[in-house]
């Protein structure tokens, strides 16, 4: 079984969400938007658009978004099939969270890695 097939997000934390946001915008150039972040558009190797994207986003420290971790970042990894990674997961010991959330941006489960890290696994709907 496939497992991770690609980095669906970025997600992490700042004191100052807006004036952090400001500084990649202006030094990196990145496109945040009016929620807080970006898609990043996949291309191939000629620069051509493929379907998928990337979500890049910044929120404030005191949410629990992360919860239960305390971490300040989460890495959302895309998976082919989120039901059976996350049952394969639980079979291995692993840290397996009973919430899952389904909707119309896909399929959603999280895990906790050894050092307490809130991991998503996302399954994008069909045709993405």
């Amino acid at each position: 079984m496939k497992r991770v097939t690609g980095i669906g997000g970025i997600f992490f934390k700042a004191r100052d969400p807006a004036a952090l946001r400001d500084w990649y915008r202006k030094h990196l150039g990145i496109d945040v938007q009016e929620w807080g972040g970006t898609a990043f558009t996949w291309a191939d190797e000629a620069g051509q658009p493929v379907k998928g994207t990337t979500i890049w986003s910044v929120s404030g420290a005191d949410g629990d978004c992360f919860a239960p971790s305390r971490s300040s970042f989460m890495i959302n990894y895309r998976v082919a099939d989120l039901a059976a990674l996350l049952q394969v997961l639980r079979a291995e010991g692993c840290n397996v969270l009973e919430k899952t959330d389904d909707s119309e941006y896909g399929k959603f489960g999280w895990v906790i890695d050894p050092e307490g890290n809130k991991v998503e696994l996302w399954q994008p709907p069909a045709g993405q």
